[in-house]
């Protein structure tokens, strides 16, 4: 059994981390797991992989099913929690090729369980249809159809799927100095015409409670953000480059506490979408700077 855990606990966490939308679910997920699996034979298990990546898509279909209703009586918007590339001690490093991007993970919340657990199957972690219609028990066409329908409600293609939330650390760097700067000509130039902003404070913390769209108003309220932090109390807030979700991500710090994380996701070299956490109970699992 320590075997198992050690050799498939990545594979795992990432499935039900996608499925889900935050660690402590998909903690539960993999624990609730290995718990029943220890209570089977080993010889009932002929293909681990297999049997717990079933297990452990069924507890998060069930999950989801009864998450749909707590998401829609969230308040503002709601937001996949971060997750540092280094997962803690927990869990080895997140490798690249098994997350979804994090623009990726917020489309997922417009489909059903049944479509997001193709789709993470498929596009994250790389099973192929006759594998995923044995672990979500549904004919490969059927899946396939899932498949289709899961990229419709996304609005993307299959090209999308390439490089979609790929932001180049130089490219975060410049937009976040322009605004460090107030440089509203300079940040309005990098944005899309129809970008959107999406916030989630979960009623916690202050956070735009709908989406903010069209490139003057995100320009506005980024530079808002800042302008209004750094005269609070006359600290300056600290930022911060790190490598999250397999991806480049920005973290704001204010006396030694992340208070935020912002992603961008760039299409056709200006921001489309930006997306930030303020929730406090989402940033928990983030390690803080050493000042």
């Amino acid at each position: 059994m320590g075997e198992l855990y050690k050799q498939y606990r990545n594979l795992l966490f990432h499935l039900a981390y996608q499925m889900t939308g935050t660690v402590s679910d998909a903690e539960d997920a993999v624990q609730d797991v290995f718990v029943k699996v220890q209570s089977l034979p080993m010889d009932q298990i002929k293909e681990p992989k297999a049997y717990l990546c079933k297990m452990v898509t069924n507890r998060c279909l069930d999950h989801l099913k009864s998450a749909r209703q707590r998401r829609e009586e969230y308040f503002g918007p709601w937001l996949p929690e971060p997750v540092p590339s280094a997962f803690g001690d927990s869990y080895e490093a997140v490798e690249n090729q098994d997350l979804l991007s994090y623009a990726m993970l917020v489309l997922l919340e417009r489909l059903s369980p049944a479509e997001r657990a193709v789709f993470v199957l498929r596009e994250a972690l790389g099973f192929d249809y006759t594998e995923i219609a044995e672990l979500v028990e549904k004919s490969e066409t059927n899946c396939r159809k899932l498949m289709s329908r899961a990229r419709g409600k996304m609005g993307i293609t299959e090209d999308d799927l390439i490089g979609v939330g790929t932001v180049a650390e130089e490219w975060v760097n410049g937009f976040f100095a322009a605004l460090s700067a107030g440089n509203a000509e300079h940040v309005l130039s990098l944005l899309a015409e129809d970008a959107v902003l999406i916030s989630d404070g979960g009623g916690k913390v202050i956070a735009a409670a709908r989406p903010v769209e069209s490139r003057e108003k995100v320009a506005r309220f980024l530079l808002g953000i800042l302008h209004n932090a750094q005269l609070e109390d006359g600290d300056s807030l600290l930022i911060e480059i790190n490598e999250l979700n397999g991806q480049t991500g920005v973290v704001f710090y204010h006396q030694g506490v992340i208070t935020g994380v912002v992603f961008v996701n760039v299409k056709d070299g200006l921001i489309q979408e930006i997306y930030i956490v303020r929730n406090p109970d989402k940033l928990q699992g983030l390690i803080p700077p050493k000042l």
